[in-house]
């Protein structure tokens, strides 16, 4: 078992930056790939970045690249999303997941490929 606690969402201004943090407890944080995810009401959630369990490799939506940065701290067992050049369109509710994963460098962008998921927070972009 393991558990995900996401912080750092809030309300921004169209083009500004926050920072997400998910912190994981429970197992060994380096055992799982790690993946950040959004969710608006009445659609799919929607993978937004993946990292695998070393970190060697690295995954983003195209609608984040460029914009978008994921990072892990295995000592640490934390993960990030720094957001940049933010839209209105990112606005969203933003899932921290966790792939217990035996193959070192998968990252997947499959929803239902992660075992484990966060509460959720909120990031809404104002024009």
């Amino acid at each position: 078992q393991v558990q995900l606690v996401e912080s750092g969402g809030g309300l921004v201004q169209a083009g500004g930056s926050l920072r997400l943090s998910c912190a994981a407890s429970g197992r060994t944080f380096s055992s799982f790939a790690m993946g950040w995810f959004r969710q608006t009401p009445g659609k799919e959630r929607e993978f937004v970045a993946g990292i695998s369990r070393s970190g060697s490799r690295i995954v983003y939506a195209d609608s984040v690249k460029g914009r978008f940065t994921i990072a892990r701290d295995n000592a640490k067992n934390t993960v990030a999303l720094q957001m940049n050049s933010l839209k209105r369109e990112d606005t969203a509710v933003y899932y921290c997941a966790a792939d217990r994963t035996g193959v070192t460098v998968l990252v997947t962008t499959t929803p239902d490929d992660y075992d484990y998921w966060g509460q959720g927070t909120q990031v809404t972009v104002s024009s």
